[in-house]
C-alpha cells in the first residue's frame, strides 16, 4: 500500500496524498495513509462522514473526480476546510474502486501555481493509481487484514534523496558556515533536524536543545500564531514564506522559509528594530503551564470547531461538536454545558463526568452558590486555578469531581447569557490572559451555535407535532385482520413531510387500506397530506372501488392546484371472500408474502401521480388474499438511497420480508425499518395479514 501511494504521488507530481478507506457500514471514510502532510495537519480530517461537505466525501458519494484549483475556489465550494487551511494549493479527490465497487477515496495536493486543469498525464496517473489502490484494499479485505487503524493513519516517510559523500557533506557544512546568517532544517513535522552554530547563536540556545524539537516549543518567544501559520503555509502551498519575531528582550530576527517535499530550509538573520509595517511583535504564552499544544495549534483546532459549529443542527450536535473539538484542543478533561429553564438549571450535555453526579444539579433552582448558575445571572466568566480559589468564590461548593482547575464561561447570544459551559482540568492551571481570551472567544462561538440549535429544535418539535396530528392516532380493530403500522420522520434538518397511511373499516367483511407520499418537506406538504387523507376517506366510505377512489381524489387535487404532486396506493380488502383489489397513483407497488414464504412484487397497472391530469385513469389489480399472507405497503423512504438501484433495494426488502416471521408482524416491521437507509426521507409502513376464520 505504501508503494502504491508513493507511486501515484510521484507519477502525478503531487506534493501530498491522503488515502481514505470506507467503513464497513459505508457511512464514513477513515484516513489510512498520509504522504507529504504532517499527521497533525491531517488529524481534523481523520474521519470524514459521507455527508460531510468535503471534497473526498463528494468524490466517493458521487463516484467522480473533484478538482479544486486554488484557495478562492476552495473557499467558494468547501468553506469548512478553507477556513482551517487558508492557504493556496490545488486538490484532486477521486473514488478508490475495485471491480466489486468503491472502496475508499484518494486526495492529492499540488503546490500553489498549478495550472487551471489537470494534465492528461496527471489524470491518467491518478486514475491508474486509484484503481491499483482499490484492488489492494479489496485483497486486504479478503485476507481479513485491517487496512486502517481508526485515528492512527500511517505516515509515509519522504522520498529518500541522494546520499552525499563524506567530502560533499564536509563541503556542505563549510558552505553553510561561510554564508551570512544562520540555517536550520525542519522535517515535515516541523522538528529541527539540523542547526548551524550561527543559527543557535542568533536564537540564543544550545544546538543540542534545539535538535529534535519544534521551534515554538523549544523557544517560548516563538510560540505566536504567526510563526506556526507561516510554517503551515510553506508546507501546504510549497511557496517561500517570511516573518519577523522579537527575541526578548529587544532583538528582532527575520526568518525565511524554503519548502520542498522533504521539509523546510530556514534562513535566520538579524532584522530591523520592528518599526517597519506589520512586525510580528506578540510574545505569546502557551495555553497553560508546562508542556502542551502551542497557542497556534490551539487556535488551529478552535478554527476547526468554529466551522463545524456553523453546520451543527440541534442542541445535541452542539454538545457533541464542542466536546469532540474543544477538550483535545485545550487539554481539558471535563465539560458541562448548561442553560436555564423556568428558573431552574438544566444540564444539556457533559463529558468526563458521571450522570449520577450531574443529576443532582439538573433541575435545581438557579442559585448564585452554583458556578454555572451564577455565570448565567452575571454573564461574567470565572477562572479557578485551584479548588481553594473555587471555594473562596463559592463557599457552599464541595470537591466532588476530583478535578484541580476550572473555567466557567458564559454563552452569550444577542448580547445576553443563554447558558454556560464549565471546563475542568485534572491539574492546576494558571489561566494566563492569552488563554482567558481564547476561552472567552470560544464561549461566544458556542453560545451563538447553541442559540441557533435551540431555535431549530423548537421548530422541529412544532413541525413534527403538526405532522403527527394529521396522521391516524390509532388504527381500527378489524376482526380477521392483523395490522401493524410504522412512521419515521425524515432525518433532522429536512423539516416535515407528507407521508401518510390509513385503514378504514367499511363493513363487517371489508376494509380499505391506503398509503401515500406528498411531494416536499414543509408545512404545505403536511397540509396537503391532510387533504388527501380526507378525500380518500370520503370516497372510500361510500363504497367506491379503488379506481374511483383515486380518480375522485385526483380530480379534487387538480381543482385545488396546490403545486405539489402525490403518490398513493389504495386497496379494497374483502376478508370474507379472501380477495384484494388494488390501484396505484405512481406509488411503489406493494409486496405480497404468500403463505409458503415466497414474496413477490405485485404488478399493479401504473397510474399517474395525483394532481397532474384530471382525466387520468387508475386501472386496478385483483388478487387472492388468503389467511396467513402478508401485504406490505411502504413509502419510498424505506428503500431509496443515493447510488442504490431501486430494483435492487426493493429486492432486498422482499428478502427481509421473506425471512421474517409472518406470525409476528411487530418484529417484521421493526426489521424492515431497522434495515432502511439512513432516513433522508420520511418512512411510512403498513403491514396487513388476514387471519384464519376472518370475515
Amino acid at each position: 500500500m505504501d508503494t502504491a501511494v508513493a507511486t501515484v504521488v510521484r507519477a502525478t507530481g503531487a506534493s501530498g496524498a491522503l488515502l481514505y478507506v470506507l467503513t464497513p457500514g459505508r457511512e464514513a471514510l477513515w484516513l489510512s495513509h498520509v504522504s507529504g502532510v504532517p499527521r497533525e495537519v491531517a488529524a481534523p480530517w481523520s474521519r470524514v462522514a459521507m455527508g460531510d461537505p468535503m471534497p473526498v466525501a463528494d468524490a466517493v458519494r458521487e463516484e467522480r473526480l473533484v478538482w479544486v484549483n486554488g484557495q478562492v475556489e476552495m473557499a467558494r465550494r468547501y468553506p469548512r476546510p478553507a477556513v482551517v487551511l487558508p492557504y493556496d494549493f490545488a486538490l484532486a479527490a477521486v473514488p478508490v474502486a475495485s471491480d466489486s465497487g468503491v472502496r475508499g477515496g484518494l486526495v492529492l495536493l499540488w503546490p500553489s501555481g498549478h495550472p487551471p486543469q489537470l494534465s492528461r498525464v496527471e489524470h491518467d496517473a491518478l486514475r491508474a493509481g486509484s484503481r491499483r489502490l482499490g484492488h489492494l484494499i479489496e485483497q486486504a479485505a479478503r485476507r481479513g487484514e485491517p487496512v486502517v487503524s481508526p485515528g492512527r493513519p500511517h505516515v509515509l516517510p519522504p522520498e529518500p534523496g541522494r546520499t552525499p559523500t563524506a567530502e560533499e557533506a564536509w563541503a556542505g557544512t563549510a558552505l553553510l558556515d561561510r554564508l551570512p546568517g544562520g540555517y536550520v532544517a525542519l522535517n515535515l513535522n516541523g522538528r529541527i533536524t539540523l542547526v548551524t552554530p550561527a543559527a543557535a547563536e542568533l536564537v540564543d540556545a544550545e544546538p543540542e536543545r534545539l535538535l529534535g524539537s519544534l521551534p515554538w516549543e523549544a523557544l517560548p518567544w516563538m510560540d505566536v500564531p504567526h510563526v506556526e501559520d507561516r510554517y503551515r503555509a510553506a508546507l501546504i502551498s510549497h511557496t517561500p514564506q517570511t516573518f519577523r519575531v522579537l527575541r526578548p528582550p529587544g532583538t528582532w530576527l527575520s526568518f525565511e522559509l524554503y519548502p520542498d517535499s522533504s521539509g523546510i530550509s530556514v534562513r535566520i538573520d538579524r532584522a530591523a528594530d520592528g518599526r517597519e509595517p506589520d512586525p510580528v511583535s506578540e510574545t505569546a504564552h502557551g495555553p497553560g503551564p508546562g508542556p502542551g499544544p502551542g497557542r497556534a495549534t490551539v487556535l488551529y483546532h478552535l478554527m476547526h470547531l468554529a466551522t463545524t459549529l456553523t453546520e451543527a443542527v440541534g442542541v445535541q450536535d452542539v454538545v457533541d461538536q464542542t466536546a469532540q473539538q474543544l477538550l483535545p484542543a485545550l487539554g481539558a478533561q471535563g465539560m458541562v454545558l448548561m442553560t436555564s429553564e423556568d428558573g431552574r438549571l438544566r444540564i444539556l450535555g457533559h463529558r468526563g463526568y458521571s450522570t449520577e453526579l450531574l443529576g443532582r444539579f439538573d433541575g435545581t433552582p438557579l442559585s448564585r452558590d452554583i458556578p454555572g448558575a451564577a455565570v448565567l445571572a452575571t454573564g461574567e466568566a470565572g477562572f479557578f486555578p485551584s479548588f481553594r480559589q473555587m471555594v473562596a468564590a463559592y463557599p457552599e461548593m464541595t470537591h466532588e469531581d476530583g478535578m484541580a482547575a476550572w473555567a466557567v464561561l458564559p454563552l452569550i447570544a444577542s448580547g445576553r447569557p443563554i447558558g454556560s459551559v464549565l471546563l475542568s482540568y485534572d491539574r492546576p492551571r494558571a489561566f494566563p490572559p492569552s488563554e482567558r481570551a481564547v476561552l472567552t472567544s470560544l464561549a461566544g462561538l458556542v453560545g451563538q451555535a447553541l442559540d441557533r440549535a435551540r431555535l431549530y429544535d423548537s421548530k422541529d418539535r412544532l413541525a413534527h407535532r403538526l405532522q403527527s396530528a394529521l396522521l391516524p392516532h390509532g388504527l381500527p380493530t378489524v376482526p380477521g385482520l392483523r395490522v401493524v403500522a410504522r412512521y419515521l420522520p425524515a432525518a433532522r434538518g429536512l423539516g416535515i413531510g407528507g407521508d401518510f397511511y390509513d385503514l378504514i373499516r367499511l363493513d363487517e367483511n371489508t376494509v380499505a387500506a391506503a398509503i401515500g407520499d406528498v411531494q416536499g418537506h414543509n408545512v404545505d406538504a403536511a397540509a396537503l397530506m391532510g387533504q388527501v387523507r380526507t378525500a380518500v376517506h370520503a370516497h372510500a366510505t361510500v363504497g367506491a372501488p379503488p379506481d374511483h377512489v383515486l380518480g375522485g381524489t385526483n380530480r379534487l387535487l387538480t381543482d385545488l392546484d396546490p403545486g405539489l404532486f402525490t403518490s398513493c396506493l389504495y386497496a379494497h380488502l374483502d376478508l370474507g371472500r379472501g380477495r384484494a383489489c388494488l390501484a396505484t397513483a405512481g406509488h411503489p407497488p406493494p409486496l405480497m408474502r404468500h403463505c409458503d414464504g415466497r414474496t413477490e412484487l405485485l404488478s399493479i397497472p401504473p397510474g399517474l401521480l395525483l394532481g397532474i391530469d384530471p382525466t387520468a385513469r387508475y386501472p386496478s389489480l385483483e388478487c387472492a388474499l388468503p389467511p396467513g399472507c402478508v401485504l406490505v405497503f411502504y413509502t419510498d423512504g424505506l428503500v431509496e438511497a443515493p447510488g442504490v438501484d431501486p430494483d435492487d433495494a426493493t429486492a432486498a426488502l422482499a428478502g427481509l420480508v421473506e425471512h421474517s416471521d409472518p406470525d409476528d408482524l411487530e418484529a417484521m416491521a421493526d426489521t424492515l425499518v431497522r434495515h432502511a437507509p439512513a432516513p433522508g426521507d420520511d418512512i411510512a409502513l403498513l403491514l396487513l395479514s388476514p387471519t384464519p376464520g376472518g370475515g
